[in-house]
């Protein structure tokens, strides 16, 4: 049976999109209108529940995505074709890392992340008709003892916003991590080996 003729990704991420490129997927975009789609709250999505452990919160919050992002794709009446959604977040013990709400927030986030290994998770669902299959991806990074003044000129360049735990692994910040094992993808956004073995669950030849 042959491939679908693309997938949907329901993110913003251009990061996303480079990796689905690397694995040769077709895909086209599902995203939510930029003036708000009727009933979808992405703060709400993303709010942490009290006492929530990382690995359970960002598949909630992935699950959450993946059902808002097939509401979308049924409401626009767009072609039917699988959806892939993820998420990530950053972790430093049971304390969740989000993205940052302004530059001083980015700021003490990176202050604590400082001389720390911390772990980054991403989660990975696919829906293809009534099947949805899902995973987990968890890393562990560690950063170099950070002085306030690398953290500034690190946040005034902007790089850190918008993203989980204020920085990206395949940018500046690159040079601060001394040490990496898990998935440099799943870092990135969207863990190769794991989004493979899903898309062939659903029977997608790679």
């Amino acid at each position: 049976m042959a491939n679908p003729e693309f997938i949907y990704l329901a993110s913003q991420s251009p990061r996303r999109r480079q990796l689905l490129e690397q694995l040769g997927v077709p895909h086209r975009l599902l995203l939510p209108n930029t003036d708000g789609d009727l009933g979808e709250d992405a703060e709400a999505i993303e709010a942490v529940l009290p006492g929530e452990a990382p690995a359970t919160y960002v598949q909630r919050v992935t699950g959450l995505k993946l059902d808002a992002a097939l509401a979308r794709l049924k409401r626009r009446g767009l072609p039917v074709a699988p959806v892939l959604c993820s998420d990530t977040t950053v972790a430093l013990g049971r304390q969740i890392f989000g993205k940052p709400d302004d530059a001083a927030h980015a700021r003490r986030m990176l202050a604590e992340l400082s001389g720390q290994t911390h772990r980054v998770l991403t989660a990975v669902a696919l829906q293809k008709g009534r099947k949805r299959v899902a995973a987990l991806s968890t890393s562990k990074v560690t950063f170099a003892e950070l002085t306030p003044a690398r953290i500034k000129a690190y946040v005034d360049s902007g790089e850190p916003m918008g993203k989980a735990g204020a920085y990206a692994v395949q940018g500046r910040a690159a040079a601060w991590i001394s040490q990496l094992s898990g998935s440099y993808s799943g870092i990135m956004g969207l863990p190769m080996f794991e989004t493979a073995e899903l898309l062939r669950q659903c029977g997608w030849k790679l």
